[in-house]
């Protein structure tokens, strides 16, 4: 059960701790008292945690500072809507609001090869008017012979670059909690140029034990890939596992899927679901169509695959973009042959806007039928 408070009230009222009170007299219940800050109200929630099944939602609704009462109706307690009764507020970091409302490109090398290319990548970002991107420092490969990123090495020139050119967030993937701190280390040794939001890869999706040291850290948010061989009900489980921890600053990805339905993709699309997560869930939606598609195939139209794929999941309300981008691709240390190139990404990000555009159409045609 959650009880939702009123807005902007104040935790320490006696209110509050009467409602905290009564809900532990109940045999059995504990609570967790849980703040989100929301783009114009910080919003407040109790957890009763326990057997909730036979409790009465009635008296909690007779306290002055409680707002509604909501029954848990899925598995994932702390990111689910259960029903369309809890709202999703997304969040603010560094400057950037991400939300189920918001739509952000997220270009950059899946993995950092040198100072030059890096660089080179951020300026063009930055004169794009992109202040988002990716960057990868530590690389979970398939073989153990395959380039796994340089790590600690390269963070201190990752973010003094990205802060010189105006990138406000980096999506870095991380293998091993011990690198939580490295990052962090390397942000304050920076002055905080940038900031960084933890990318869980799909090949960690169901490493429990990481996802629990990454939810009981709070400073960075956390952007999650669906695992890419088990179904959207154990990834949205595994993703609870971050947000049970205490981090519910999240955003979920849809990387496509390990199957050779797909091919000749590299994996199945599942941009299909973006819609589906956003209903099931209050986190905001990432696609990757990099690691969807997989290549640079061109269809007879003069489009690359990856710029429809990408708008196969904007125009269904994705939230975020993360794409492959490389100035000099043939350098790529990992992945560069499906990485836009320099010339391309003014392209894409106007094609991406265009259907943006076009899906924030659809929203307000529908707000201005009389049928709602």
């Amino acid at each position: 059960m959650i009880i939702v408070l009123k807005a902007d009230v104040n935790t320490e009222t006696p209110d509050v701790q009467r409602l905290v009170e009564f809900a532990e007299s109940y045999p059995g219940v504990r609570t967790e008292l849980h703040q989100i800050q929301g783009a114009t109200r910080t919003l407040s929630e109790l957890y009763l945690l326990g057997s909730t099944g036979v409790i009465p939602t009635e008296p909690f609704k007779e306290f002055a500072c409680v707002e509604r009462v909501v029954r848990i109706t899925e598995k994932f307690r702390s990111i689910g809507r259960h029903g369309g009764e809890l709202e999703a507020v997304g969040f603010d970091y560094n400057g950037i609001r991400i939300s189920q409302d918001t739509f952000h490109l997220f270009p950059g090398l899946c993995a950092v090869d040198n100072r030059e290319n890096l660089d080179t990548m951020f300026r063009l970002l930055g004169e794009n008017g992109i202040q988002t991107a990716r960057a990868g420092a530590y690389k979970p490969r398939t073989s153990p012979y395959d380039f796994q990123g340089y790590g600690a090495e390269c963070l201190p020139y990752v973010f003094e670059s990205a802060g010189k050119h105006g990138i406000r967030i980096v999506s870095m993937e991380i293998t091993h909690e011990s690198q939580i701190d490295e990052l962090l280390e390397a942000l304050r040794d920076s002055g905080n140029a940038t900031g960084v939001m933890i990318q869980i890869g799909t090949r960690n999706a169901q490493n429990f034990e990481l996802l629990k040291h990454v939810g009981q850290q709070t400073e960075l948010p956390v952007l999650f890939k669906r695992g890419m061989g088990i179904t959207l009900e154990e990834s949205l489980n595994a993703c609870e596992y971050v947000a049970s921890g205490g981090n519910r600053r999240i955003v979920f990805c849809l990387r496509g899927m390990k199957t050779n339905l797909g091919d000749p993709h590299r994996n199945f699309v599942d941009f299909a679901h973006v819609p589906v997560v956003k209903r099931l869930t209050r986190l905001p939606v990432s696609i990757d169509p990099s690691h969807s598609v997989g290549s640079r195939a061109m269809a007879p139209d003069g489009l690359l695959d990856v710029f429809h794929v990408t708008a196969q999941g904007v125009i269904a309300g994705a939230n975020m973009v993360l794409v492959d981008f490389h100035p000099k691709p043939e350098e790529a240390l990992c992945d560069g042959p499906q990485a836009l190139l320099a010339e391309e990404l003014p392209r894409y990000i106007e094609d991406a806007k265009i259907v943006r555009e076009a899906y924030l159409a659809r929203l307000s045609r529908i707000a201005s039928s009389p049928t709602g």
